[in-house]
């Protein structure tokens, strides 16, 4: 089954920071959870939960989190189809200290569009095949470097000597042969960041085409009788998912 006349739309964003930055301009960050029109998820809350052995190297800083295989795709996949048919679902928590799925979730309702950030989220075809537009956010190194170690001293309790060495161990590495081929499969190349605001003005206002059509068809299926304007109808079809 694929969705027709689906109201949702997935964007894929490379950066938290841009993520947010949308999430500002279009006012969502000030809407009430249930009733905002834009919501984001975050591949970090999809690390795998780890065996013991694993668990035990990742708090000696031994463990690779950079690497495709540490996230559960099979979780992304799900997760986004049950967006797609309207579902109402539950994201997990992903503690960076203990490096364990913590026992709460956050809750997403059905939105109009799905902003989905990771740096590896171009990595897996079935996953990157959901997206309608896939955004690759180019920064230079340099300032990669500087935000993760500012990022896991401070929220992730980290010490300077850690985070370096497993910027050269892995996250460099990582970052050369599993996410940047991957820049080939975007749409849209937006250099510079949160500080492009030209571009993201640009998004932002593609953004609100969608919200202003989705709400008038929304508008339109409840005043017909076709339900209730945050239900996706399912129906066979041979159109793909937006």
């Amino acid at each position: 089954t694929f969705l027709n006349e689906s109201y949702c739309r997935f964007g894929f964003f490379c950066t938290s920071s841009v993520c947010g930055k949308i999430m500002e301009l279009l006012g969502q960050n000030k809407i009430d959870h249930h009733q905002r029109q834009v919501a984001i998820l975050s591949q970090d809350s999809f690390y795998r939960v780890l065996t013991p052995d694993q668990k035990a190297k990742a708090l000696k800083g031994q463990f690779n989190f950079d690497h495709p295989d540490a996230f559960d795709n099979e979780l992304i996949v799900k997760t986004l189809w049950d967006i797609l048919e309207g579902q109402t679902v539950q994201i997990p928590v992903y503690d960076f200290v203990t490096h364990s799925r913590k026992e709460e979730a956050v809750t997403v309702y059905p939105a109009d569009v799905v902003l989905f950030e990771g740096i590896l989220m171009f990595y897996s075809q079935e996953i990157r095949d959901l997206f309608q537009m896939k955004l690759f956010v180019d920064t230079d190194a340099d300032t990669r470097l500087s935000r993760r170690v500012l990022r896991d001293i401070s929220e992730r309790g980290r010490d300077l000597e850690q985070v370096l060495t497993q910027y050269i161990t892995f996250v460099k590495p990582a970052f050369e042969e599993f996410c940047l081929p991957t820049k080939k499969c975007a749409d849209v190349i937006i250099p510079r960041g949160a500080d492009n605001l030209v571009a993201i003005n640009l998004i932002v206002q593609h953004i609100q085409d969608i919200l202003n059509g989705g709400l008038t068809k929304r508008l339109n299926g409840s005043l017909n009788g076709y339900g209730t304007p945050r239900k996706r109808q399912v129906s066979e079809s041979s159109s793909r998912p937006h």
